[in-house]
């Protein structure tokens, strides 16, 4: 059996552990232990005599396909710690799309209003805890709405780090859709261009450790506050040639070029990446497949790209 959530932060083609345990996104690993071992054993095959042996199956499902992963993802230290940080990437994102975000339930509608918010937060996910997998068949509903919650209090914790200190309810509860600068237009683009800064030099760290697909979702959240931000470009094109995704680390170079054509980590690499496409620079519509027998040059291994690029074998 699937399980399949589609509101809150799960809209966002994101699995929210948090609300999979109900308890709040700043829970610590002490009370994430505590009611990981109480879903568990409300769960388990032998906990209860009179249930079906549907709900039993059920229950297992649920055990092993949601509540499980998501402890394992919260207890350990550094797949926690990556969780989190791609959390507090979404807040801000959120934060940039509050104006688009729909909210389905009234409780997050009062939330996204409440005045003192992290007493609101957490006094209704500890409540919704209480009955949260009394009823199975419920389970997934009531998983979306503390996804719902996590996704307001994200939201709004991200125009506090902002310094935007109500837009988000106005958003939410209004027409207004741009957010509120025209009262302080000068510290605004100086923000953003920090979060930019905190994005790159996160991203910078992550490729330094050899983790990708984490430094990916730092610029990708990085370009959308600047698109024409050549450095991001350039890389983020590094990236995708780490990943072996020449053709994407070839757009993604060009873009760097034509925003700054003495970009030195594009002049550098794009050349190599037209050579390892077989392709020259001014020539993008080359096939190349039928060149490898069929297969995409980006996966071949050959090593005189990459081993050169990211300190492969030395000849």
């Amino acid at each position: 059996m699937s399980f399949k959530i589609d509101r809150g932060l799960f809209k966002y083609d994101f699995i929210d552990h948090h609300a999979i345990l109900c308890i709040p996104i700043d829970a610590d690993v002490k009370d994430i232990r505590k009611r990981y071992l109480k879903i568990a054993r409300r769960l388990h095959p032998d906990s209860s005599v009179t249930a079906s042996a549907a709900e039993k199956q059920l229950a297992n499902e649920l055990l092993s396909k949601l509540v499980n992963p998501a402890y394992e993802k919260l207890s350990g230290e550094a797949a926690r710690a990556e969780y989190i940080l791609i959390l507090s990437q979404m807040g801000r994102r959120l934060l940039q799309e509050s104006a688009s975000v729909e909210l389905n339930t009234d409780l997050a509608k009062q939330l996204a209003g409440a005045p003192n918010i992290d007493h609101f937060y957490k006094s209704a996910i500890a409540k919704i805890a209480q009955t949260q997998y009394d009823s199975l068949q419920q389970v997934l509903q009531v998983i979306a709405q503390v996804s719902e919650l996590n996704l307001v209090y994200l939201m709004r914790n991200g125009g506090k780090s902002s310094a935007a200190p109500l837009p988000t309810q106005t958003k939410i509860n209004s027409d207004t859709s741009k957010p509120n600068t025209a009262s302080t237009p000068a510290p605004a683009p100086a923000k953003e261009d920090s979060v930019v800064e905190q994005y790159v030099r996160r991203a910078q760290t992550l490729i330094d450790k050899n983790q990708f697909a984490q430094a990916k979702v730092e610029l990708q959240d990085a370009l959308k506050l600047e698109p024409k931000n050549s450095h991001c470009h350039s890389l983020i094109a590094l990236v995708y040639l780490k990943q072996n995704q020449l053709k994407m680390a070839k757009i993604h170079f060009d873009n760097a070029l034509k925003l700054d054509p003495n970009d030195q980590i594009a002049l550098q690499w794009k050349p190599k990446i037209d050579k390892a496409l077989g392709q020259q620079p001014s020539n993008p519509k080359v096939t190349t497949p039928a060149d490898n027998g069929g297969k995409q040059p980006d996966k071949s291994g050959s090593g005189g790209l990459f081993g050169g690029l990211f300190g492969g074998k030395k000849k």
